[in-house]
């Protein structure tokens, strides 16, 4: 059975009407529609997904409307191969890919290179920034907060409060109550 899904945001009724269109001359048998932010909980696409089978294909019409980055697609058909459903996508311009075919799987294996690319660049910069920022001491990791307290923590203590209203009343973790009560 062919499944379609077709998202768009709450302003653009068209793009999803076009989406639906599209789905259906290419024979989806079912549909889930949704109109939300792709950051959003996507009840429709969690249904989509939990109603296919071995053997269907689920069906979109652009990347963007099903991933918000190339290693969230790739990690959703990784889960449709899992269940031994197929995926393809097909635009208004009539161009597919489809995992059913050797040059399906080989476009997206070219996907995964290309995230798989793009998440190491950004780690890399991200690794240089951070070196740049402690060459020039800006950058001195994440404040602690327990021992900043730990004058209020022993002074708790000593009054007869329990660790964990220590914790609670300090906002701080319980773990670091004993860390500053054993220092």
């Amino acid at each position: 059975m062919l499944i379609g899904y077709a998202r768009s945001t709450n302003d653009q009724q068209a793009g999803l009407e076009a989406q639906a269109a599209a789905l259906k001359v290419e024979g989806c048998g079912k549909l889930f529609q949704e109109r939300v932010s792709s950051a959003a909980q996507r009840d429709q696409l969690e249904a989509a997904l939990d109603f296919a089978r071995k053997g269907d294909t689920l069906v979109i019409t652009k990347m963007d409307r099903l991933a918000r980055s190339t290693r969230h697609l790739l990690s959703i058909v990784r889960g449709l191969e899992k269940k031994g459903v197929a995926f393809r996508i097909v635009d208004f311009k009539g161009h597919r890919v489809d995992t059913h075919s050797p040059q399906g799987k080989q476009v997206l294996t070219m996907f995964e290179a290309f995230g798989q690319f793009e998440r190491e660049l950004t780690l890399e910069r991200q690794r240089d920034g951070i070196a740049k920022a402690k060459a020039e001491g800006r950058y001195k990791g994440r404040a602690p907060t327990a021992r900043a307290k730990a004058d209020e923590v022993k002074a708790l203590l000593a009054d007869g409060v329990g660790p964990s209203e220590v914790a609670r009343l300090l906002g701080i973790g319980r773990t670091s109550v004993y860390r500053v009560l054993h220092e």
